[in-house]
């Protein structure tokens, strides 16, 4: 399920890039006239490698040169290098998700292809032609230029930040990277709803005197006894096992008595919401700071995305300096009156 849902994130935000890619493909076929032209930062987004060209389909006239045909349907080409731009456009997440799971690829190419029918459709009826359409593509335009001329100037060089910058940012939050204990644990329950009669109560109980004793005998074997009486199937089809838990993650009810055991050491039962549990302590590992070389590529993308933005800012706060604008603020308190007019009557 959560691969699935994964899988769906991941093509939807495909299908919302290639639109993109493909409306700013449009724009750029048809600019008005001195439109600026598209910023060099944006044209050299990192290229990915693309899917393989299906069977029967290689380059033609309507590819660029060199630029393979990798799709098609009816008179429409799908290029490696529209695929590239579409996989560029994904932010890092995304694209580490496709990374991971490269079958999608062909799914994207299928969702582009069927964009394309969509679009040829749409555009046989003369939809773009609709006011609404007009203004949404106006608006969409704007926009484009707008983020990406901004992106071109706001960058920062590309020798930032420089290594004793890296080195005094991290020092400065040197906490940011602290990694909390850690304990291996393995558990059996003893299922016991809160709200149980008497019945349940006293059989819950009487299971888990057995276990108990069973487990204070000497040799007593801990996964073996979890394999056949733990009531929580997905950790009794391993032994007990739960795996590496962060302490801050712990129930308190578990903490304080997990904290204080030696390595191999069971708790006495903890009684919660859902019954009985009696815990093994595996192993711990102890709270550590990870160390620059560790996170040192994460921490320059940040510092790099704080100072584009702080360059951002400066920028346009330049520009209203050099040309301030003028609003007409009773004309805009005139248009939330009359949209205020025009919404729903209420009731008395």
């Amino acid at each position: 399920m959560i691969r699935t849902t994964v899988t769906a994130g991941l093509l939807a935000a495909v299908t919302l890039a290639a639109a993109s890619v493909q409306a700013e493909a449009q724009t750029r076929a048809s600019p008005p006239a001195a439109a600026p032209a598209r910023p060099a930062a944006a044209q050299s987004a990192p290229a990915r490698a693309a899917a393989p060209s299906p069977s029967g389909i290689s380059d033609d006239k309507s590819a660029g040169k060199g630029d393979e045909v990798v799709a098609r349907v009816g008179d429409s080409d799908v290029t490696a290098e529209e695929v590239r731009a579409v996989i560029a456009s994904l932010d890092g997440r995304k694209q580490a998700a496709l990374a991971h799971d490269p079958a999608t690829l062909s799914q994207i190419v299928r969702g582009i292809l069927a964009n394309r029918l969509v679009l040829k459709e749409a555009l046989g009826k003369k939809w773009d032609q609709q006011p609404a359409v007009v203004s949404q593509l106006a608006r969409a335009r704007e926009n484009l230029i707008v983020e990406s001329y901004l992106l071109s100037v706001a960058a920062p060089p590309e020798n930032y930040p420089a290594e004793a910058e890296i080195k005094s940012v991290y020092d400065a939050n040197v906490s940011a990277f602290l990694v909390p204990r850690r304990f291996q644990l393995a558990q059996i329950l003893i299922a016991l709803a809160k709200d149980a009669d008497k019945a349940a109560e006293e059989a819950a109980r009487k299971k888990l005197d057995d276990l108990v004793k069973k487990l204070k005998q000497p040799g007593a074997d801990f996964a073996a006894t979890a394999r056949t009486a733990s009531d929580d199937a997905p950790t009794a089809e391993r032994d007990g096992e739960i795996g590496w838990v962060a302490e801050p993650d712990l129930r308190s009810e578990i903490r304080s008595q997990v904290a204080g055991l030696p390595k191999g050491g069971i708790t006495d039962p903890i009684r919660l919401d859902d019954g009985w549990h009696i815990m093994k302590l595996e192993d711990t590992e102890a709270s550590h700071t990870r160390p620059l070389a560790e996170v040192k590529d994460a921490l320059v993308q940040k510092m790099r995305a704080e100072r584009t933005e702080a360059n951002r800012r400066a920028y346009v706060t330049d520009l209203l300096k050099q040309t301030p604008p003028v609003v007409n603020e009773i004309a805009l308190a005139k248009l939330l009156e009359a949209k205020s007019d025009s919404g729903p009557a209420r009731s008395n």
